[in-house]
C-alpha cells in the first residue's frame, strides 16, 4: 500500500511581473518513512526550483490513491464514503477514503473519479470534492521504470532505428 507524504516547501518564487516573494507551497510524495519522503523531495525539487529551498513540514497524508490525467494540473481532493459489512457483528460499517485527481473543475473531477472507481464491487458516494492546494505529486517509479539517461554522446536504439 502506497503512504503518502505532504512535503511543506519554503522558497522564493519569481511572479510575472518580476517581484520575487516568499512562498510555502506543498507536493505530495509516495514514500516508505518521512526520512525517504525528505530524500525524494530534495532530489525532486533540486531539478525544478533554481536556487535554495527548504522542506518546512512533512506529515503524512490520508490520501490512499491518485488519478493523474495529463490534460488538467489542477488536483481536487474527492473525499469517497461506501459502506461494508462487518465480519463479526454483521453491521454496515461506513468507510471513508481521500483520493486525488487531475482536473480542468470540479464536474470534470467528479466525473474523472467515477470513472477512475467504475470496477469496484460496492456502491459509492462523492460526497465532497475540492481544489488542492497540491503543486505536484511525486508517485514511487522503481530504478527498473525509469528511463535510461543516455550520454550526449550516445544515441537511443530508437533514434537508430529512426535514421534506418
Amino acid at each position: 500500500m502506497k503512504e503518502w507524504f505532504v512535503c511543506k516547501i519554503k522558497y522564493q518564487k519569481q511572479d510575472e511581473k518580476g517581484s520575487v516573494k516568499n512562498v510555502n507551497e506543498p507536493y505530495l510524495v509516495d514514500a516508505m518513512s518521512y526520512t525517504e519522503a525528505e530524500a525524494r523531495i530534495y532530489e525532486e525539487l533540486s531539478k525544478l526550483i533554481q536556487g535554495e529551498f527548504i522542506v518546512s513540514n512533512i506529515s503524512k497524508s490520508n490520501i490512499s490513491d491518485v488519478f493523474f490525467y495529463d490534460d488538467a494540473d489542477i488536483w481536487h481532493k474527492c473525499k469517497i464514503t461506501y459502506s461494508v459489512a462487518d465480519d463479526e457483528s454483521g453491521k454496515e460499517k461506513k468507510i471513508t477514503n481521500y483520493m486525488l485527481v487531475s482536473a480542468a473543475n470540479v464536474q470534470e473531477a467528479y466525473d474523472r473519479i467515477h470513472q477512475s472507481l467504475n470496477n469496484m464491487l460496492v456502491t459509492f458516494r462523492v460526497p465532497s470534492i475540492i481544489e488542492s492546494p497540491i503543486v505536484e505529486i511525486f508517485p514511487y517509479v522503481s530504478e527498473a521504470d525509469r528511463e535510461p539517461e543516455i550520454p550526449e554522446n550516445l544515441k537511443s536504439m530508437d533514434e537508430m532505428e529512426d535514421q534506418e
